[in-house]
């Protein structure tokens, strides 16, 4: 099969994609709350007339397009969550609940999967194995993926490759990310009790003050990267948020630290977050307070297939020649989808969807966040072209 062919139907489906995308904008969910969506896709789902099953991980959605012919199975993963962000955007389509956007490019996902199954659909007759369409709730720091591989998403049928992909607004429409091995590091979550004496803040010998040893620790913290690692060997510690007391003449009893830790595994993990401990710990300790520190792991790196990746770089390059393709995107944002690529070979892209001359290269997670939708039946096609390689077995 000519796999171009994806490209102009998708191009054909470009205003249904685009008017589903603004509707999801219009109507973003929190992760695990994804009803309206879920519901959306589920009808979708059934009208292509898909066995589907609704309510996995609370709100997730599978749907399984058989085809005519025997191959393999290949899960696709479309993520469908919003963050708790003010919008700022002024776009026609934004957000109609306060407090909740889209700004992460999720919208487009889940549109970009519903037209997926679409384009698929109508090759059926020709389709050489099965689709495993997954459309996942809760991705920002909520683990859904994990939920669902809990609860069966790698099973009944089991997945031979998985595919995800990530709308990415640092990159520009055209650019697209494969990169064989580790392409996104792991995280962890951070949370530090500094507990001390509180006492009068005009009378701060008569304390030992938690607000202080605070301060010392998360400027310390910053010293664990830059003076324990190799620098050729990436990590992060950031210190995000910070609660101690509630008036302005009282020297709290406690403070309380949150933050987030990333790495891409093995030695250094095990380092960084020896080190955080004893930092903080240490700290605590010389200031006459006492610390507890809490590192709970949310994600494992997310780790292409290398052969894989390679394939479809070779992919896109045959039927998207236009197409910039980096072979050496590797970020240090986490992804959840780490869980459903641990014990399948999987392959997780990166889709160029910035344009600075439209005013749309917000970064991600910001509340002025917004992409060029001209990539959404780009990377519609891109994913249909991909999953029908490994489907034939090119």
């Amino acid at each position: 099969m000519n796999l171009s062919i994806f490209q102009t139907e998708s191009e054909a489906l470009a205003d249904e994609i685009i008017a589903q995308r603004r509707d999801f904008h219009r109507h973003p969910e929190l992760g695990f709350q994804e009803h309206r969506t879920a519901g959306i896709v589920a009808d979708a789902m059934n009208d292509l007339g898909l066995k589907i099953c609704t309510g996995v991980a609370e709100t997730g959605v599978i749907a399984l397009l058989k085809g005519e012919r025997p191959g393999p199975t290949i899960l696709l993963r479309f993520d469908m969550d919003a963050l708790p962000i003010q919008e700022e955007t002024g776009a026609s389509y934004a957000s109609t609940f306060d407090g909740v956007m889209h700004a992460c490019g999720h919208d487009g996902h889940t549109a970009i999967g519903m037209a997926v199954a679409k384009l698929l659909h109508g090759h059926r007759q020709e389709l050489p194995g099965t689709i495993k369409l997954v459309f996942q709730p809760a991705e920002e720091g909520l683990n859904g993926a994990e939920r669902m591989v809990e609860e069966g998403v790698l099973l009944d049928p089991t997945p031979d490759y998985t595919l995800a992909m990530h709308l990415w607004n640092g990159k520009p429409v055209g650019w697209i990310g494969v990169t064989p091995g580790t392409a996104m590091a792991g995280s962890e979550r951070l949370e530090i009790e500094i507990a001390g004496r509180g006492g009068h803040g005009a009378a701060p010998h008569q304390t030992a003050d938690p607000v202080l040893a605070t301060a010392q620790v998360i400027c310390a913290l910053q010293s664990v990267v830059s003076r324990n690692l190799d620098p050729g060997k990436p990590a992060v510690v950031s210190v995000t948020q910070i609660r101690a007391g509630d008036a302005f003449n009282i020297i709290p009893s406690r403070a309380f630290l949150g933050g987030t830790i990333r790495t891409f595994g093995g030695e250094v993990r095990d380092l960084v977050l020896q080190r955080v401990k004893e930092i903080v710990c240490g700290i605590a300790e010389a200031m006459g307070c006492e610390a507890k520190v809490k590192i709970k792991r949310l994600t494992p790196p997310v780790i292409n297939n290398q052969a894989l990746a390679i394939r479809i770089q070779s992919l896109i390059k045959r039927v998207f020649p236009e197409a910039i393709v980096d072979s050496e995107e590797v970020v240090m944002g986490s992804e959840d989808m780490a869980f459903m690529m641990e014990d399948v070979p999987g392959c997780y892209m990166f889709v160029g969807s910035g344009n600075p001359a439209k005013g749309l290269d917000a970064p991600h997670h910001n509340p002025h966040y917004d992409f060029d939708e001209v990539v959404l039946p780009k990377a519609s096609a891109l994913m249909a072209a991909a999953a029908w390689m490994l489907l034939e077995g090119e």
